[in-house]
């Protein structure tokens, strides 16, 4: 039986707070466009018109209301699975059949994990063939959608039953100091995926192939060549069979590091322009921020590993959840749940190290292409193609944006090319040296 304690009136404020939070920054977000958001800003000048602001806002309203109300669904589903007995009648059910422990907490997890993810799939739905059909981006068809999800689910399965088949034999095995042969054990898997993701994972879901445009391509060789870098590939991803979204992203360690550009970004925008994403994406390369976000991520992996050991035989944990005494598997539901709401306010601190290797990588763009005009025109195309949000509340982007938001972008990169770049001609930039 679920008891009333302190624990469990600490995480129901949390989770109220959380929810609470939530819910305000994204009304103080639309309401923010609402005020800010009735002129077309002066540099996207050409690119967007009165017309396509009102979609922007229309498109970034709506994204927020779906946002809001799947958080409330989820946070609901959460909190029945927690207080209506649910847990320790499943896990009841499940031992009655007299399995072993290791297997007993698999099904249970495993269970958990099917439930939680066949609640995401009307939301999945809607969001590709209502949301983002009714703003033109979708391209994919319900075959696809379909085949999607279950290639996703079938991967899921298989390296969620390696790991966690792995990481109950460990408790089994050194109760004590299972969380650091755990560590290694996650720490090689990451680092294996993050390898192989290019090469065997990606390509389940997009076609990849070299580029097709081969002026495109020489003028690619000749800007990585200058740039001191070498990559094993730059390729094209066939993004246009399930979404109207341009974007390209740097992928892989090792071996495996390419860039990859979407379709749609090469059919929409000049050459020059892909150059300038191209540079960017370099400039990720360049400071070896993959390398880096995968550092942080093992550190706090360590440390949540460590914080989980110590907590796995709290029995206050178990009794506040309704079960009469200390199971491993058990534990590490709930602890993970608790830690999902204490890791909720440390977002910001993710999201601002993003920020900060963008705005590395902008800059390292703007120094390879000895120009901003390029980079800042793919902004503003990108802007006007994706729907973007050009007037985000500023606590809203400090809290949510993994990128610096478009209007600010564009400005500190114009900025730093007045600061940077110095020429001959004193009649146009009032200057005399060079750089």
């Amino acid at each position: 039986m679920i008891q009333f304690n302190g624990l469990l009136a600490a995480f129901l404020a949390l989770t109220f707070l959380q929810l609470i939070f939530f819910l305000r920054m994204e009304q103080m977000n639309r309401n923010h466009f609402r005020k800010h958001g009735q002129k077309v800003p002066e540099v996207f000048a050409g690119f967007i018109d009165s017309r396509k602001l009102a979609q922007m806002a229309a498109y970034s309203w709506d994204k927020s209301r779906f946002s809001s109300l799947h958080h409330i669904v989820s946070e609901l589903l959460l909190l029945i699975f927690l207080l209506s007995g649910f847990l320790p009648g499943l896990n009841d059910w499940i031992s009655a059949w007299g399995f072993p422990s290791m297997v007993s907490g698999f099904i249970f997890l495993l269970m958990l994990t099917i439930l939680s993810s066949l609640s995401a799939i009307p939301f999945a739905y809607y969001q590709t063939f209502v949301l983002e059909e009714k703003y033109g981006f979708n391209r994919s068809s319900l075959r696809t959608w379909i085949g999607d999800h279950i290639k996703s689910a079938l991967l899921s399965l298989v390296l969620f039953s390696l790991i966690l088949s792995l990481v109950l034999w460990m408790i089994h095995l050194s109760p004590r100091f299972w969380w650091l042969w755990g560590f290694f054990l996650l720490s090689t898997i990451q680092v294996l995926l993050t390898v192989l993701y290019p090469i065997l994972i990606a390509p389940l879901f997009n076609k990849f192939q070299p580029l097709q445009d081969q002026s495109l391509a020489e003028k690619i060789t000749l800007l990585v060549e200058g740039a001191g870098l070498h990559l094993k590939e730059i390729v094209q991803m066939d993004a246009g069979r399930r979404s109207g979204h341009t974007n390209a992203y740097f992928t892989g360690l090792g071996t495996t590091k390419r860039v990859v550009l979407f379709d749609t970004l090469i059919q929409r925008h000049p050459q020059e322009e892909i150059l300038a994403v191209l540079a960017h994406e370099l400039g990720h390369f360049k400071k070896k921020h993959i390398l880096k976000q995968l550092g942080l991520v093992e550190f706090s992996m360590l440390a949540g590993l460590y914080l989980t050991t110590l907590l796995l035989d709290w029995p206050l944990l178990y009794e506040t959840f309704g079960f009469k005494a200390a199971v491993p598997y058990v534990g590490l539901f709930l602890i993970g749940v608790l830690g999902s709401k204490s890791g909720f306010f440390l977002v910001p601190l993710s999201m601002a190290l993003s920020r900060r290797y963008e705005r590395q990588a902008d800059r390292f763009a703007l120094h390879l292409l000895k120009s901003p005009e390029n980079l800042v025109n793919v902004f503003k195309r990108m802007a006007a193609d994706n729907l973007s949000n050009l007037f985000p509340h500023p606590f809203y982007v400090w809290f949510h944006y993994s990128h610096p938001p478009l209007v600010e972008r564009i400005a500190v990169l114009e900025n730093q090319a007045k600061s940077l770049f110095r020429t001959a001609h004193p009649s146009r930039h009032g200057v005399t040296s060079s750089l």
